[in-house]
């Protein structure tokens, strides 16, 4: 057993050492990395993003988008600690409506990683780029590119090895930043979504696609079946999105997707009061699907509890378990019961075929995330040890 040292003198941490363990909390895995950058991309209002990832994230991890861009400037202050644009004062943090407002992610991406940001505003005549290894500061330089932000993340924990050794296989690491991917694809109708794997496009969900079709496109249509439509107009929140009919279920709570304007979140409250609806309907063991898309006041919520923004807690939890019991228990009302019951099919797994899915043909071209035989992408993930890859290459939206 190891002993503990002697106590030396207090002394401040170098900022080369401070940014590393910022690191541990943000960047848990590489679906931290894809999960910061795909929001970032979000606050930028980009309508399409695009990730590419080499070896599940571990050799190259890019994202893409065709949002508004930034100046030099401020893209050199993105990469600095603690620097937003998002918040000014403490205030702001009871009325966030962004998906980050920490100033954490950039720089935190970049201490344990060599890292490249190419971003070009519409006013620009060219884009910066920024070149980070490790932390520190390589390259400022002017090149070409469209309006919007590139990030490349290349040989992520290259200098924290240890790290890297407690990351999973690659069909772990793979199902992750896939997952991350989805939960923002079907929160963020009227933004496409494309995420690829050593060049081999895994989902592909176009702008115009709307809940329905975009959870057809990563489940297939006969998870589609026993989904119903939901809305509650009521305060404190305002419900939307799909439920499951008690036909459908999961022996997890697998497949229960909360959105708090628009952020992916967990909220027990929120997961009783969906399973307190269903109470008598299910048999037991069984669990509830459900996609609730919910808005309330950001004044009603706090979100800044965890360095990840994944834990949500309300100001009246009861309040909010009650809201969600009450309207998703007064549409099951209105439903018939069904005779028999269906098990909803496991996924999203890298390795469980998924039913057919028949594409509308003016969709068909723009959805990569399919092949000839129609199945979404939870059937057509990769697994095993990726292939060698050239670094630098960047992905085209299609």
């Amino acid at each position: 057993m190891p002993t503990r040292g002697g106590i030396g003198p207090v002394r401040i941490l170098p900022e080369g050492v401070v940014n590393k363990i910022a690191a541990g909390e943000v960047v848990e895995r590489p679906a931290s990395v894809v999960k910061e950058l795909v929001e970032n991309a979000l606050d930028a209002r980009a309508t399409r993003v695009g990730v590419r990832l080499v070896a599940a994230g571990r050799r190259t991890i890019e994202v893409i988008d065709n949002g508004h861009g930034m100046a030099e400037h401020d893209a050199l202050l993105a990469i600095e600690r603690h620097a937003t644009s998002k918040i000014r004062r403490a205030e702001d943090l009871d009325n966030i409506v962004t998906m980050g407002f920490r100033g954490e992610a950039l720089p935190s991406i970049a201490a344990v990683s060599r890292f490249e940001l190419v971003t070009r505003r519409a006013v620009d005549q060219s884009a910066t780029r920024i070149r980070i290894e490790g932390g520190v500061l390589r390259d400022v330089s002017q090149t070409g590119g469209p309006v919007g932000t590139r990030v490349s993340v290349n040989r992520l924990y290259f200098n924290t090895p240890v790290r890297a050794k407690f990351l999973k296989g690659i069909t772990t690491e793979l199902s992750h930043c896939i997952d991350i991917v989805q939960r923002h694809a079907l929160a963020e109708v009227g933004v496409g979504f494309q995420i690829s794997h050593n060049d081999k496009v895994l989902l592909d969900i176009p702008e115009n696609a709307d809940l329905r079709e975009r959870v057809a496109l990563i489940w297939g249509l006969n998870f589609l079946k026993d989904l119903i439509d939901i809305e509650g107009p009521g305060a404190p929140l305002k419900l939307g999105g799909l439920i499951g009919t008690p036909a459908l279920t999961r022996s997890q709570r697998s497949h229960q997707f909360f959105f708090m304007n628009r952020r992916p979140v967990f909220n027990r409250a929120l997961q009783y009061g969906l399973e307190d609806a269903y109470r008598g309907l299910l048999t037991i063991g069984r669990h509830p699907v459900a996609m609730l898309l919910l808005e309330a006041s950001p004044r009603l919520v706090d979100i800044n509890v965890h360095p990840t923004k994944r834990e949500l807690k309300f100001r009246d939890e009861r309040v909010a378990r009650d809201a969600v019991r009450e309207i998703v228990r007064a549409r099951l009302a209105a439903i018939e019961a069904p005779r028999d019951v269906r098990f909803a099919p496991r996924g999203p797994s890298l390795q469980s075929p998924q039913p057919t899915l028949q594409v509308p043909a003016r969709r068909r071209e723009s959805t990569g995330a399919l092949d000839r035989s129609g199945q979404g992408v939870a059937a057509k993930s990769e697994s095993g040890t990726a292939a060698p890859h050239e670094e630098g290459v960047q992905t085209e939206f299609v």
